[in-house]
């Protein structure tokens, strides 16, 4: 998009102030659909350093997302949110999604080609 869905950026606006980290959404992004649910950035960052924290070859890497390796950044609510952040997520490839468990991802709201609310899941059915 290029200029941001007002629509998309309010939702993460609400889920960035954490009145709900319950919103699920599905987005395009440069052809790839992903799924799952959103987080505010300071959560996701923390699980994105828990996770780092546990790895022998990329626990380094954990400092950047801790609340203390965080650069200094505006005050929330100085501008609207320019990312939205997934957890429990995946990236829908034909029948499956990848990872099966989910994954976290960051994706820039101007990339979103197309979004709808509620995520996708797969079963054997």
């Amino acid at each position: 998009m290029s200029k941001p869905d007002e629509l998309l950026v309010d939702i993460a606006a609400m889920v960035e102030s954490e009145q709900s980290t319950q919103m699920s959404l599905t987005v395009v992004v440069q052809g790839a659909a992903l799924t799952g649910r959103l987080a505010p950035e300071a959560v996701w960052r923390q699980r994105v350093a828990e996770v780092l924290e546990g790895s022998e070859r990329l626990g380094p890497f954990s400092a950047l997302f801790s609340p203390a390796g965080t650069p200094a950044r505006s005050p929330r609510g100085s501008g609207p949110p320019t990312h939205l952040h997934f957890h429990v997520a995946m990236i829908l490839q034909g029948t499956i999604g990848l990872p099966e468990t989910g994954g976290m991802y960051r994706v820039a709201i101007k990339d979103v080609s197309a979004w709808t609310v509620g995520d996708f899941r797969y079963s054997d059915r």
